[in-house]
């Protein structure tokens, strides 16, 4: 996992520290990691980040740190992979499996078959999930192969240049066949779970919806949400009369 930057002229005279702070987005905690166990170098040579950059430099930073791992017990199972490359991994989530394990499923979490294909393929690092998907969800999970790539994608969710679409079939046909439901989400009284709209002390949600196709009583609804609340989807679409099949 290497990074490599080539020092342009707006980069001259600045320091390493500030073009991989703020050329590269990489944050101080990751910076000291890489510091710390000498993963930077300026033109092949382990370098003191204070020092300042010329036109032409090359920084190039390594991100195969090994990391300990092992709190989180290895499963072997199926894994349907949808696309790899050093950075990252991305799995397509059957329902009924959790991503994160817990004690309920300490064992049989796609987390837990993760460890078990980074084990299979040497990767010592954390198992870093970036989107979450409720258990009955299917759906596409990334997983971040270091720390870098994890903060490269929680930032563009922060900025909305990550897209997440959602598809799920709905009871009955939808008035508007497009619109917003914009209500406050809470937890359900007496639930650690459940979710409930919430317009007292409720949490401002809001989910843009798209019906795609029609059938017999039935509707495929398209949803990019505003807001990542939990059962969103799912309470959303039972406030406006719709909800979801089971």
């Amino acid at each position: 996992m290497e990074l490599k930057y080539e020092i342009k002229e707006i980069d001259v005279g600045k320091t390493i520290h500030s073009i991989l702070i703020n050329r590269l987005n990489i944050s101080t905690r990751l910076l000291t990691k890489l510091i710390k166990n000498k993963k930077i170098l300026l033109n092949n040579a382990i370098c003191n980040t204070k020092n300042i950059t010329h036109l032409g430099d090359i920084i190039k930073i390594y991100f195969d740190i090994v990391e300990d791992n092992s709190n989180i017990v290895p499963t072997q199972m199926k894994l349907d992979i949808i696309y790899e490359d050093e950075w990252m991994l991305v799995v397509n989530k059957p329902a009924s499996i959790p991503i994160h394990p817990s004690r309920a499923h300490f064992t049989d979490s796609l987390s837990n078959g993760i460890k078990y294909y980074f084990n299979s393929i040497d990767l010592h690092k954390k198992i870093r999930p970036i989107n979450r998907l409720d258990l009955d969800t299917s759906g596409l999970v990334i997983f971040a192969k270091c720390e870098y790539i994890q903060e490269s994608l929680i930032q563009q969710m922060s900025n909305k240049t990550f897209k997440k679409v959602y598809t799920c079939f709905v009871n009955g046909f939808l008035k508007e066949k497009s619109g917003k439901i914009n209500l406050p989400i809470g937890r359900k009284a007496g639930s650690i779970i459940e979710r409930c709209i919430d317009e007292k002390n409720g949490h401002p949600s809001t989910t843009y919806y798209e019906v795609i196709q029609e059938f017999t009583n039935y509707s495929l609804v398209k949803c990019i949400l505003e807001t990542g609340r939990t059962h969103q989807i799912r309470v959303h679409m039972s406030a406006i009369g719709h909800p979801l099949l089971r």
